[in-house]
């Protein structure tokens, strides 16, 4: 259903495929997004969001003389407001944890089916941040190995983590590695419905709204997996 005119989110659109390009305004026409602008040039993309002020940039992270990561400090210079979507065509944890570094609000993959990137968008639109959960193990075991070496984690004076009972970080745990509430149900030998309840006291005590902000929280605040052998459920 489209929405109405006043509610529709407006898009900015940059990538230098232009093939591409098309093919994600076509996308977003027919699911009723206000589509602002596209641009397969940084800058021009970068003015058009002065201009415009879109909701969300969906920003391709591998373009030949500015790339995605780039382009993001340039729209913190030009003080330009609208949320970041990074969009790849891989899933490279580094990139995935610089661009989250440098304030990108989500990150998805050019191979996403079209409802995906739609719930995406709208997701960052309404404030929120977005991984897909394959991305978001990859995110949080890259930050593991990245924190070890640099600096550790500052924990803050209220940690809401500590507020989690032992069967809820176990829930938060597999989250964590991308594992889907049936996947957890099957570990954790418990019912689908139980995992959910669980799920809504993590969002609760953490203060979050949704699952990628729950995982996000955990990295920021000094969460550590405990078993590394759990499978991953796709």
């Amino acid at each position: 259903m489209r929405r109405a005119i006043q509610d529709r989110i407006k898009v900015l659109l940059i990538d230098d495929n232009v093939t591409h390009l098309n093919g994600i305004k076509e996308i977003l026409d027919m699911e009723g997004l206000d589509v602002v602008g596209i641009s397969s040039s940084v800058s021009i993309g970068l003015t058009l969001a002065k201009k415009y002020n879109p909701d969300v940039i969906l920003m391709d992270m591998s373009m030949p003389n500015t790339d995605g990561l780039q382009a993001i400090q340039e729209a913190k210079k030009m003080q330009i407001n609208s949320n970041i979507i990074g969009l790849s065509g891989y899933d490279d944890a580094d990139l995935i944890f610089r661009a989250m570094k440098l304030g990108a609000k989500g990150y998805v993959l050019k191979t996403m089916a079209s409802a995906q990137l739609i719930y995406a968008i709208e997701e960052v639109a309404a404030g929120k941040v977005y991984l897909p959960p394959v991305l978001t193990t990859r995110f949080f075991e890259y930050f593991q190995t990245h924190v070890e070496t640099e600096e550790p984690v500052k924990i803050p004076e209220e940690n809401f983590l500590k507020q989690l009972t032992p069967r809820e970080e176990d829930v938060l745990d597999l989250l964590t590695q991308g594992v889907t509430y049936k996947g957890v149900a099957g570990k954790l030998y418990i019912s689908e419905t139980t995992v959910k309840t669980h799920v809504n006291n993590i969002f609760q005590k953490l203060q979050v709204n949704d699952r990628t902000q729950a995982v996000l929280y955990a990295i920021n605040n000094g969460f550590k997996t405990k078993n590394k052998s759990h499978s991953l459920v796709a």
